[in-house]
């Protein structure tokens, strides 16, 4: 609170926005106006039109703001701000359109200014909101905006804290101190000074040079628990709180009334319940009817070769995988194994080729050898392209699987995970974060948090992201 850094930067955020918009349809009226040469359907004077425009702009602005393009809370997530704020130039451009047909007092001297303003008004606030932030990057490499942070707790979540933010020219934060009794103990905590108390924390640290504390240690003593509170709020410092059992607030939370009387917090495992299913069904069963469609005609080729590389086994392979609640089902995929050793686990592969020194081999290599010898020429090419995948279109549209998803594992794969049942609370999916997140150059275990990670925190827009970012992966055929 009383450094005001994030307010300046949302403020810069404010300018920026008003400055790219002001570029984009002045840019717009001269690319339509002064250059093309085409008769116009409504002469407009420039200084009209940029005087009616100037007037419109400030409500296109609380039109950001409704969308949240002001809050905290996006300025790290680029994608789901590049998202808000091309919903955002549209509808502010609804807007204006809306504004002369109620007045029928054209805005747009021809269609084609509100074409091209939309599309530069888009370009130019990533470029003004790129430029902020790296603004605010060269700022934090001269100490300038740094936010100082007092952690009290000394649990493993501080710890990771810690870690996390130990380069505050990266971060923006600068952790001057942590209050834990056991960290006190050793004067230093991963190099940071600790304190018994927050009292002696504040006299060493002062506390107008705190400017935000974590609490990550939920104490017994409700006094020392509010006389925490109590400080932040009379010293106006930002005040935040991690629970100690961090996974049961990651999934999707309702604040509401038990009985009408009773404020309590529901977490449910994901927010595919209700709506959430029926919206997500939909949308595997339009998108992958289309893909499944315009996928057919690369399959029926794909198929020939597998056929010709290995004449005698079957063109697609079906495979029992796990899904929703722990059902199994049948994934489709073409054929990358010899017919010698299809349907073999890879240890009754290995040894009836007489390779068994390939089973460890393949094992401590996270379920994969880079030259596979049981893999035939053609299935080589499908995996690294993943192509090997596309039957699974055919799981998608009979709803055995979703587009997205956690990945479809065997059983015993499973097993390894603590976690199993909470990630097999949603259908599988053909991609999913594990995949765009550098699939095989990621640990089983990061792999499987991830998966945990969408479970519990689902929504259409993060479907949407995988989706565009899956697309990138398998063009650029990472972690295949």
């Amino acid at each position: 609170m009383k450094n005001n850094s994030s307010l300046l930067y949302s403020v810069l955020l404010v300018v920026g926005d008003f400055l790219a918009l002001v570029a984009a349809f002045v840019g717009a009226y001269v690319l339509r106006v002064t250059i093309d040469a085409r008769p116009l359907s409504a002469p407009i004077e420039s200084e009209t039109y940029l005087g009616i425009f100037l007037v419109l702009l400030p409500f296109w602005i609380m039109i950001f703001a409704l969308l949240g393009l002001y809050n905290s809370s996006i300025q790290e997530k680029r994608f789901a701000e590049m998202g808000r704020l091309l919903v955002g130039s549209f509808i502010g451009l609804l807007f204006l359109i809306g504004y002369a047909y109620i007045l029928n007092t054209p805005v747009f001297p021809a269609r084609l200014v509100a074409a091209y303003g939309f599309g530069l008004a888009f370009l130019f606030l990533l470029f003004f909101r790129n430029l902020i932030r790296r603004l605010r990057s060269t700022l934090y490499a001269y100490n300038i905006g740094i936010t100082n942070l007092l952690i009290i707790g000394d649990t493993p979540i501080a710890r990771e804290l810690v870690e996390s933010l130990a380069e505050s020219k990266v971060s923006g934060y600068r952790i001057v101190g942590i209050v834990g009794e056991n960290a006190a103990q050793s004067k230093t905590f991963l190099g940071i000074n600790t304190f018994a108390t927050l009292d002696e924390a504040v006299k060493k640290i002062r506390a107008n040079r705190i400017h935000s504390i974590v609490q990550t240690e939920l104490f017994a003593s409700s006094s020392k628990n509010n006389e925490i509170l109590e400080f932040a709020q009379a010293n106006h410092v930002a005040y935040r709180f991690i629970p100690g059992n961090t996974e049961l607030f990651v999934g999707n939370i309702e604040v509401e009334l038990f009985r009408s009387a009773i404020p309590v917090i529901a977490v449910h495992q994901t927010a595919l319940i209700g709506w959430g299913r029926i919206v997500k069904r939909a949308g595997d069963l339009m998108m992958g009817a289309v893909a499944l469609l315009l996928a057919l005609p690369f399959m029926l080729i794909i198929g020939v070769l597998v056929k010709l590389f290995d004449p005698r086994g079957s063109i697609v392979h079906k495979d029992s995988r796990l899904t929703r609640f722990g059902h199994m089902t049948k994934i489709y995929k073409f054929r990358t194994i010899k017919k010698a050793y299809s349907g073999m686990t890879p240890e009754d592969g290995f040894t009836k080729m007489g390779r068994p020194e390939l089973i460890k081999q393949y094992r401590d290599n996270g379920d994969q050898l880079t030259d596979d010898p049981r893999v035939t020429q053609i299935g080589r090419f499908l995996r690294r392209t993943s192509l090997d995948e596309l039957p699974q279109l055919i799981n998608i549209v009979k709803g055995d699987i979703s587009l997205v998803g956690p990945r479809a594992l065997h059983p015993h794969e499973l097993e390894k995970s603590d976690k199993k049942d909470l990630i097999l609370a949603v259908k599988s999916g053909l991609t999913g974060l594990a995949q765009i997140s550098g699939r095989r150059d990621i640990s089983f275990e990061e792999r499987r948090k991830l998966d945990l990670y969408y479970v519990q925190n689902w929504s259409m827009w993060l479907d949407l992201t995988i989706l565009v970012k899956t697309i990138r992966v398998v063009l650029r055929r990472s972690g295949a």
